[in-house]
């Protein structure tokens, strides 16, 4: 008896312990609801979130995550809520296919723009601030450059997006009138704050290479840099620190004030090494994204065409769902984005198998995109499964970092082999104003001596031979080579 009551005794105490250091409390789930809803015409909120009384101190943050409701958003808009004007063809906006080849998926094209033609496969050239990086606008069209990519993210930080309007919109704030230009949504800056690029296209032998991990990274920011919800992401100016919202209709907004030919939706860009389950969530807010960020361009187009952004990873079944979903919206072009595999050979096998999804029905008459990637090997591989255009800034990145890119394969010109290199040109069958007038001895004295003229002389042959590549592979395609 007498152990009996001290078991209980004992018992008793440890439950009282117990319930002094972990108290009872209601999960903040059962007192607190979030509701969004999107309209389908509008892409606004319909429903603010609705809240029942609490404190304020008594936020879901300080809730275990197993006690969190997650909020019911709708799925993505279906092709019948878009007009049927939006499916018609775009007067000011136009993609001419010239030749299919009879040994591959390549074709040879032209993109009719409002500011001028884009002739496919083509070479984007990357200008983050609309401005090429020590390359007046003037010379690089002297070289071919035609389509020039510029990056919302970075406009819209400086010199703002209101300012570009004002000015005229970016063709005249650039005083590149005859020429087009495309923008981003900002996506891709923003979430590389995170955890970097997804790929990193840095290499003097002009290889794709995989970005590291985030903390290995120097420009990844962490994971508190940017907080992504179903309203859009938020994240910390590179610049001050200071915090920004960045939703699919703010950034269609930005980009109808900077005025580029074609403008990208807002995605969402996870890491190649994310788990299916949060890519299965990240392809699905992609989708209900991209669907609100063309509801918004649908309001007021203005002479702008938008292509979608297919994501998906290396997952088939996932970029099945994104081509399937995506190419049945009024879209005006493809763009291939997302994580694409661990590697040039990785590229190229998805490449290979998802590329001819699009020339299946009306899909075959759209141009198609590939972001961000554009060495020379990546651009071959692309070409001949159907891609049409790419941007890149590996080549003018890797031109101020003192590296020429050759018929024969790339030259550092920092290299003290070239010290004496009197009359020996960078390539002998380049047109380019560096080719023609400097030999490498000169080159590699500027690079070594640091001068800006350096980075300039480098990057104008580096864009001259981007163009000429393009040029041939057209040439190619005509004669059925590729």
């Amino acid at each position: 008896m007498i152990l009996k009551q001290r078991i209980l005794g004992f018992t008793m105490a440890f439950l009282l312990v117990v319930s002094n250091s972990f108290p009872l409390r209601m999960p903040s789930t059962l007192r607190r609801t979030s509701i969004i809803r999107w309209s389908t015409t509008s892409g606004s909120p319909l429903e603010s979130p609705q809240t029942t009384p609490s404190t304020a101190a008594d936020d879901s943050s300080s809730t275990p995550n197993r006690f969190r409701r997650r909020p019911v958003v709708s799925p993505a808009p279906s092709p019948e809520t878009f007009p049927t004007w939006a499916y018609e063809e775009r007067s000011f906006f136009r993609f001419e296919i010239l030749h299919e080849s009879t040994q591959s998926l390549a074709r040879v094209g032209r993109i009719h723009t409002p500011h001028g033609i884009i002739d496919t496969p083509g070479f984007v050239a990357v200008a983050t601030n609309a401005a090429l990086k020590g390359v007046d606008f003037r010379d690089a069209d002297d070289s071919g450059q035609q389509l020039i990519f510029s990056n919302t993210y970075h406009l819209m930080l400086h010199p703002g997006a209101d300012l570009i309007a004002e000015a005229g919109g970016i063709h005249q704030f650039t005083r590149r009138t005859d020429r087009p230009f495309i923008t981003d949504s900002g996506g891709f800056q923003v979430f590389s704050l995170q955890h970097g690029s997804v790929f990193e296209e840095l290499s003097s032998k002009g290889e794709l290479k995989r970005t590291g991990k985030r903390k290995d990274r120097p420009d990844a920011m962490g994971a508190d840099a940017v907080k992504v919800t179903e309203e859009g992401v938020r994240f910390r100016s590179y610049r001050d620190g200071s915090k920004f919202l960045l939703t699919p209709e703010s950034t269609v907004q930005a980009q109808k004030k900077i005025g580029a030919d074609i403008i990208i939706p807002l995605d969402e860009l996870p890491g190649y090494y994310v788990d299916r389950q949060k890519l299965v969530e990240s392809v699905d807010r992609t989708h209900r994204w991209e669907a609100r960020s063309l509801q918004e361009h649908l309001l007021n187009v203005n002479q702008q065409a938008m292509y979608c952004v297919i994501h998906g990873g290396v997952d088939r079944e996932l970029r099945t769902k994104s081509i399937d979903y995506l190419t049945s919206l009024p879209f005006d072009g493809y763009a291939i984005g997302g994580a694409l595999g661990d590697g040039r050979k990785e590229l190229k096998e998805l490449l290979q198998w998802m590329m001819p999804q699009f020339d299946e029905g009306s899909r075959k008459q759209k141009p198609r995109h590939l972001l961000g990637i554009a060495d020379e090997e990546s651009i071959r591989n692309a070409v001949a499964c159907g891609l049409d255009t790419m941007d890149s800034c590996y080549p003018t990145r890797v031109a101020r970092h003192g590296t020429v890119l050759t018929r024969t394969g790339p030259i550092r010109l920092k290299s003290g082999k070239h010290s004496r290199s009197f009359g020996v040109k960078i390539d002998d069958q380049c047109s380019c104003r560096t080719c023609q007038t400097y030999d490498r001895s000169f080159l590699w004295h500027l690079f070594k001596a640091n001068e800006p003229l350096a980075t300039t002389l480098a990057t104008q042959h580096n864009i001259q031979y981007m163009n000429d590549l393009m040029a041939q592979l057209r040439q190619d395609i005509m004669d059925n080579k590729i």
